[in-house]
């Protein structure tokens, strides 16, 4: 990557400097408009795509930082090797030397903006775009979740107070009633009492004022006889006032409140109005994934001329099928053939033998394998596709 992208890097080597106008990809290097005439008409670069320096400022830093030439031998890249999944350049290609899978770098690039590996790139970054998507949507509910749950316990709370208030306001004012019943009924017993001894007061003391005029008015013999008649009666007081001393009816009424224990307790036993909990439950989101990816995503080697292609034989595998019209590779080595006439498909393991088979199936012509977990099934008379689940060997 040339170290200054703003000035022309052919300039810049004769010891001029001048402004690029363009980038080159190929050369990774700025040319001004001079060098850039040049450049379009000589015959190693006038294939070479270019483009404004604005644009080219304007890529991601992960494209610029990307190295055209051996980071260790400042060398280009000349060789691709597959088995270590590394560009190499001359003096690399000697650490290389048992390495089968060294190829010519230009045979790799060839085409490679059409390639698979950069639709794959572009499907899965799609993919994790949506997944993205679907990971904030599923954050944003459960936020306004966690927002409705609040605002519903906040509720539960209050109305739980609530109830507790009233149920004690209920019992409060049953028990003040009782109160006053009861201090009225007592009240009601010593008002009585009193009653009975003021009468009881007003008699004696209108004997004391009838003992007065007897000693100043009556005879003796009248205030003899007088004074036996009142013996008698005032025995008679005398005796209903010791029993009234004597009974419960002048016993100190008092009254009391035992409150409820379980009330008392509530402040030593009850620390806390209730427990906020937080529990989190399995969901299982739609992620996307990309059904296939046996390639993993890497650049494939291109097919060469079959006439420089020299075959070994691996394997042989009997298949024991008459007049096999189709066949595909599954996922861990195993293969999959369809056969015509016998109307089935077989699927071996990778070391050969058999791993399942599906019968009465039809007059089967191809058969390939379609990612996830899937194989795709073409007949020949009535003209359609059959899905079959390998796991389930349902179709």
């Amino acid at each position: 990557m040339a170290s200054n992208c703003s000035l022309c890097s052919v300039c810049d080597n004769r010891q001029t400097a001048k402004f690029s106008v363009v980038w080159c990809s190929e050369c990774d290097e700025g040319l001004c408009g001079d060098c850039k005439e040049y450049h379009s008409i000589s015959k190693d670069t006038k294939n070479h795509g270019t483009y404004s320096i604005a644009e080219h400022t304007k890529l991601p830093t992960e494209l610029l930082q990307v190295a055209q030439v051996c980071k260790i031998h400042k060398e280009e890249y000349r060789f691709f090797c597959t088995k270590h999944d590394c560009p190499c350049c001359k003096k690399c290609k000697k650490s290389h030397k048992e390495c089968k899978g060294l190829t010519d770098i230009n045979e790799i690039i060839q085409e490679v903006k059409t390639s698979n590996a950069f639709y794959e790139i572009e499907q899965t970054l799609r993919e994790v775009v949506e997944n993205i998507k679907i990971l904030s949507t599923n954050r944003k509910e459960n936020l306004e979740l966690l927002e409705n749950k609040r605002r519903k316990i906040e509720a539960e709370i209050k109305y739980a107070r609530t109830k507790v208030n009233h149920h004690l306001d209920q019992i409060q004012a049953d028990l003040m009633k009782e109160l006053m019943a009861v201090q009225h009924q007592e009240s009601s017993k010593i008002q009585n009492v009193l009653s009975s001894l003021n009468l009881k007061e007003k008699e004696i003391t209108e004997l004391q004022v009838n003992i007065d005029n007897i000693k100043q008015k009556a005879s003796d013999l009248q205030a003899f006889l007088t004074i036996k008649v009142l013996e008698k009666s005032l025995a008679v007081e005398e005796k209903n006032i010791q029993s009234i001393a004597n009974s419960g009816i002048v016993n100190k009424v008092n009254i009391s409140c035992q409150i409820n224990q379980l009330l008392q307790q509530i402040t030593a036993s009850v620390s806390k109005f209730g427990e906020i909990n937080v529990s989190s439950d399995p969901y299982q989101l739609p992620i996307q994934k990309q059904k296939d990816r046996e390639a993993q995503i890497m650049l494939a080697v291109p097919t060469r001329n079959i006439g420089n292609l020299a075959l070994t034989l691996q394997k042989r595998i009997n298949t024991k099928l008459s007049d096999v019209q189709g066949c595909s590779l599954l996922p861990k080595g195993r293969m999959v053939f369809s056969c015509y006439e016998q109307e089935k498909i077989k699927v071996f393991k990778s070391n050969g033998s058999k791993d399942f088979e599906i019968n009465d199936i039809g007059k089967v012509v191809d058969v390939v394998f379609i990612g996830d977990g899937c194989i795709a099934v073409t007949s020949g008379h009535s003209n359609k596709i059959s899905i079959i689940d390998i796991p389930t060997k349902l179709m």
